[in-house]
């Protein structure tokens, strides 16, 4: 078993968990150094990182392969998603690379992630999230260089995969907008803060409703993290005898369970 009962039951309650060493430290090497190559900028000279932040297209070569699919992360995603239910990852997605700057990065605002698309596919922002997390299995954070609390870590809400479960079962199966979710999101404010802090080859594993945001790097050394999400090879079902469910589904039934007659009345179709 890749994750204890208890850290199963920490995803379950707070929205993540924390892989150390879920892929190696000289993979993480490796790519860093296929990464710097494509920021333009030199690693010696922090004359050259003139950007508070750099985003860098989809990665699929093999040492990014590798990064995403060890023996440890397979195994976990079995535990959080089910053996069957996820789809293999052949690339490591974007990589927002964030430089030590006074300058506001622009981006940092709180948000969660949609993922499929809206009446407009092609602009983000009208991408969509329902109750059952249609297109998105999990939200992940690999840590591809040290990460600590001056380097621009992850802020995440910690629980707030709760609230956002509860602000979405009423919309069924069209749920929300990125947009019109983001308006919502204040209801997670009281959460308390977590950051994705680690060495490089850490990996978070979040709920895919957890409420997150970049923030400024303070810190002295750029920061290299991808943001892949994992897909699910089937829709979730929410509504699936508790033995079989999985913990992210788990996780939005408990909490709806306060209004399990409303929940079952929004349930989306299959």
């Amino acid at each position: 078993m890749e994750l204890s009962p208890g850290e199963v039951e920490q995803f379950i309650e707070s929205g993540f968990v924390r892989l150390d060493q879920a892929f190696p430290r000289e993979l993480a090497a490796t790519c860093s150094a296929l990464l710097w190559r494509d920021t333009g900028c030199a690693p010696d000279n922090p004359a050259t990182w003139k950007q508070p932040v750099i985003r860098l297209g989809d990665y699929s070569q093999e040492p990014f392969r590798r990064a995403v699919n060890t023996p440890r992360l397979r195994g976990a995603f079995d535990q959080l998603v089910g053996p069957g239910r996820w789809l293999p990852r052949g690339s490591l997605g974007t990589f927002p690379v964030r430089f030590p700057s006074p300058d506001a990065p622009g981006d940092d605002g709180w948000h969660v992630d949609a993922s499929f698309p809206g009446d407009d596919p092609s602009s983000f922002f009208s991408w969509r999230v329902n109750v059952a997390s249609r297109g998105r299995a999990l939200l992940m954070l690999f840590l591809f260089s040290d990460v600590g609390e001056d380097d621009a870590p992850t802020r995440l809400r910690v629980g707030s995969h709760q609230d956002i479960a509860r602000v979405l079962a009423p919309e069924g199966e069209t749920g929300m907008s990125f947009m019109e979710l983001a308006g919502k999101l204040d209801v997670s404010a009281h959460r308390q803060l977590a950051h994705a802090t680690g060495e490089p080859g850490t990996v978070y594993l979040c709920h895919p409703f957890l409420v997150h945001a970049a923030q400024p790097h303070r810190g002295a050394r750029p920061r290299f993290m991808a943001q892949p999400p994992l897909l699910p090879a089937a829709p979730f079902q929410l509504d699936r005898a508790e033995a079989d469910a999985c913990p992210v589904e788990l996780a939005i039934r408990k909490a709806l369970a306060h209004d399990d007659a409303a929940f079952k009345t929004h349930l989306p179709s299959r």
